[in-house]
């Protein structure tokens, strides 16, 4: 039988303290989530592993050391209205409960969906709530947010979420696949976006957020 708890602390301290994160709120919050509860049974064994763990066809959830940095980056607040993009099982909307003042966990896969809302009612994530819908438009009904998070690498970040931006909001997403993929912040001022590259980060990609081919004639 696996101590999780321990499990827990043992990743923190091995895979997400050794990686440069240091903000004690997002230690805080790896801390008091429970990973094997957002995780398949048949790998609630593998919940603490540093790797990726597949929830459905091409859906997955993130390890934990990309996910912490890519939080600590996002420099999130109490008061911070988020949208999390693609939340599969909901551990990056329960991690964002603890962070931030409420979350709208948006999932497209109506299966998932109904995960995620269990798990997050069973761990009184009271702040945090889950709607289904297509992840490249977004959620309007509960915008502007002061950050958005996507879950996954994209191949470029559709303006239907830039929009969904706050003034002063801003975007946290991979972009790019593979070795060169770069963990970016997009930040809206005024109505323009900024965008500055943070660290080089490979993780999976969120499906559907491919950059749409022009015809050349």
């Amino acid at each position: 039988m696996i101590d999780f708890e321990a499990a827990r602390i043992k990743m923190v301290e091995n895979q997400i303290r050794t990686t440069d994160v240091t903000s004690h709120s997002v230690l805080r919050a790896f801390l008091a989530v429970p990973r094997e509860a957002f995780v398949p049974e048949k790998a609630k064994q593998l919940a603490y592993l540093d790797t990726d763990i597949e929830l459905a066809p091409g859906r997955y959830l993130m390890e934990a050391s990309p996910l912490a940095k890519q939080l600590q980056a996002a420099e999130i607040t109490k008061t911070d209205r988020v949208l999390d993009v693609g939340t599969g099982s909901g551990y990056v909307a329960a991690v964002l409960s603890h962070l931030a003042g409420s979350v709208t966990a948006l999932e497209s896969d109506p299966a998932l969906a109904e995960q995620a809302s269990h798990n997050l009612k069973a761990l009184d994530c009271l702040n945090a709530t889950v709607v289904t819908g297509d992840l490249t438009k977004g959620y309007s009904d509960t915008a502007p947010y002061d950050l958005i998070f996507v879950n996954g690498a994209v191949e470029e970040v559709p303006s239907a979420l830039l929009d969904q931006l706050a003034d002063g909001g801003r975007l946290v997403a991979v972009i790019g696949y593979g070795n060169a993929a770069q963990a970016k912040i997009l930040l809206k001022e005024r109505g323009a976006i900024s965008e500055s590259s943070r660290f080089n980060l490979s993780i999976k990609p969120l499906p559907g957020f491919t950059k749409v081919k022009e015809f050349v004639f």
